[in-house]
Order: C-alpha cells, then sequence, then structure tokens
C-alpha cells in the first residue's frame, strides 16, 4: 500500500469517527430533550440535521476521491464500500434522532397531561453502546468487537417489545392517551431502528475484515 494511500484511508477513518460522534451527541441530546419536554433542545437537534448532512457527503466524496485516485483492491478496496455503507447509515441513525426530537416537540405542547411511562433513556444508552462498539470494531477491525455488537441487538429488541406490551395496557387503562402512547411508540421504534442500523455496520466490519456475509446467515455468528 502506498503511502498515499495510507494516509488518505486514516484521514478517512477520522472523518467516520467525526461522523459517529456527532450522530451519538445528537441521540443523545434528542432523548434528553424528550425525557426533560424540552422543546427547545428538541429544536436544536432538528435544526442541527444539516451539520450531518454535510458531513455525510463530505465523506462520501473522499470515498469516490479515494476510488479514483488510488484504485484500491483486496481489503482496502472492502473498506471504501464498507464506509460508503456505514455513512450511510450514520446519516440514517442521524435522521431517526431527528424523528425522536419531532416526537418530543409535539408531547411537549401538552406534557402535563402524563408521565413519561417508558425508561427511554436506558434503552438509548444500549444503542449509543452498539453505535460505539461498531464504530470501535471498524476502526481497530476487530471482529469480536462487531460480534458483541450483534448480540446486543436482542437485547434492545426486547426492550422494544417490552414496551409495546407496556403500552398494551396503558391503553386499555386509559384510552384517552392513545395519541400521546402512539408517539413513545414511535421513539421505541426508532431506537430500535438504531440498534439495526448500528447493526448493520457491525455486520460490515467482519465483511470487510474476513469476506464474510453474514447479514442473512446469522448461523456464521459463531466463531
Amino acid at each position: 500500500m502506498s503511502e498515499h494511500l495510507i494516509r488518505a484511508i486514516e484521514k478517512l477513518k477520522s472523518k467516520l469517527v467525526r461522523l459517529c460522534t456527532t450522530v451519538e451527541d445528537r441521540l443523545s441530546r434528542a432523548v434528553q430533550s424528550l425525557c426533560k419536554m424540552d422543546a427547545r433542545a428538541a429544536r436544536d437537534v432538528i435544526d442541527g440535521d444539516a451539520v450531518i448532512d454535510n458531513m455525510e457527503v463530505d465523506v462520501e466524496e473522499e470515498c469516490l476521491k479515494i476510488l479514483a485516485l488510488y484504485q484500491p483492491v483486496a481489503i482496502d478496496l472492502r473498506f471504501i464500500i464498507t464506509a460508503l455503507k456505514i455513512n450511510n447509515d450514520l446519516e440514517r441513525i442521524g435522521d431517526l434522532a431527528v424523528n425522536i426530537a419531532e416526537r418530543c416537540e409535539s408531547l411537549a405542547r401538552h406534557a402535563e397531561r402524563m408521565e413519561i411511562p417508558f425508561d427511554f433513556e436506558a434503552m438509548a444508552e444500549k444503542t449509543r453502546a452498539m453505535l460505539r462498539g461498531s464504530i470501535d470494531a471498524l476502526i481497530r477491525m476487530d471482529v469480536s468487537a462487531a460480534h458483541k455488537v450483534l448480540l446486543a441487538d436482542d437485547e434492545v429488541d426486547a426492550l422494544n417489545q417490552g414496551m409495546f406490551e407496556k403500552a398494551r395496557v396503558l391503553l386499555q387503562e386509559s384510552p384517552e392517551i392513545a395519541d400521546d402512547i402512539i408517539q413513545f411508540l414511535s421513539v421505541s421504534r426508532h431506537l430500535e431502528r438504531i440498534g439495526d442500523h448500528a447493526t448493520n455496520i457491525a455486520e460490515d466490519v467482519i465483511y470487510m475484515a474476513q469476506g464474510r456475509i453474514v447479514r442473512h446467515h446469522p448461523d456464521t455468528l459463531i466463531e
């Protein structure tokens, strides 16, 4: 690998890490705005979406520049292809953080009506840990760390299912708050989808490191 290609890939990794850090921050702020019913903080998350969009475009352009200038092969080529896919996942996570903030704005208009009946902070922490783990696996090319992210997805799915079960009970007991419950369920679904995107990143890391496609073959997760 040429010195120029090594530097270009390191630069790309740095940009991916910065994008991930920004996305993780937006997710954290979106969930906090919801838990505090802070419409102003939610609006800041929504207004900041353009920053993530611009960073996503920058990473994509960097990938295309490397492909054009250096024509990488083997694992370097797999890294660039993986980076393009991960870039898209990170942008989608940013969009889901905006969706959570939008639910906060809507709910905050009548926050006095009910307490938040779900532990979104715990679920958000698990999804943030998955996101951090998947990017760490990418940077260190750590297949073991990627596997841990895949296993954690079941925990997030279980939390999401638990929230739906709790919502069913609440809707039976208090049908007058149905609109609020539906919006809270949307938040749960958004967090679950963020976990799915983190899982996508981890699967792509395994492909990049080993050339194995595990997305549709869970039996191949056994190391």
